[in-house]
């Protein structure tokens, strides 16, 4: 039976996100730009409207949550890693916005086997671009948000590691973090077998897409990402809608 959901869940021990306190949640001081970017994979990222699988990141309905004074840019790429978001230019372009709040989800690309070039290992070169996305967003006056990718919706889970590998540069760069893979395991084993068909995208040929999200995955992750947003950045409750 394919329901990895109570194995991810048991894995973690349904445990709650944890915010891990920032400088700008100890000291809070007015964004100096009324805007969020976000960069992250095709978990996240803007899908066509019209895509015929019927798939949609979260970062397409972050917006919805806010007021028209604050803008929300999804920079987010299918495919990409830590890695190759940097590697590629995409990175480049994030900080060229001048960005209030950066969003940072990656993880899914990054675990893909050691000899794909969009790989990185979670103990040692994916806590390292992790600090370069931290340190350069800081650079820039920006707060930046690491977000753990969402648990996989496999008989194996294997990104854990790199959920870990989050908490830890957020404790040691003393940057907020909101825990999407132990809420999202949560959510899975709440809404059982069905209910979780139910937020999946299609795939070619019939069936479901155990990675990515049709709109109401997206949708559902969106919800957790923003119930813990506010209380990580407090900068945004004015622009809340």
């Amino acid at each position: 039976m394919r329901f990895p959901t109570l194995l991810c869940a048991f894995a973690l021990g349904l445990t709650a996100c944890q915010t891990f306190p920032s400088a700008a949640i100890e000291q809070p001081i007015p964004l100096h730009s009324a805007s969020i970017v976000i960069v992250g994979d095709s978990t996240v990222c803007n899908w066509p409207l019209n895509d015929n699988l019927h798939r949609e990141g979260w970062g397409m309905h972050i917006q919805d949550y806010f007021k028209s004074d604050l803008k929300v840019s999804n920079l987010a790429l299918s495919g990409r890693s830590t890695k190759t978001f940097i590697s590629e230019g995409h990175w480049t372009k994030a900080l060229q916005l001048n960005p209030g709040v950066v969003l940072i989800q990656f993880g899914h690309n990054d675990s893909h086997a050691p000899t794909n070039p969009e790989a990185t290992n979670a103990a040692t070169d994916f806590r390292d671009y992790l600090r370069k996305y931290i340190d350069e967003s800081r650079a820039q006056g920006a707060i930046p948000v690491l977000i753990t990718p969402m648990c996989r919706r496999t008989p194996t889970d294997n990104l854990q590691p790199y959920a870990d590998a989050m908490k830890a540069v957020a404790a040691e760069k003393n940057v907020a973090l909101i825990d999407l893979h132990a809420m999202s395991a949560k959510l899975y084993a709440q809404l059982g077998p069905e209910g979780v068909k139910a937020l999946e995208a299609n795939v070619v040929g019939g069936g479901y897409d155990t990675t990515h999200f049709n709109a109401a995955g997206a949708k559902a992750m969106a919800k957790l990402v923003m119930d813990e947003l506010p209380a990580a950045v407090p900068q945004l409750k004015e622009y809340l809608k």
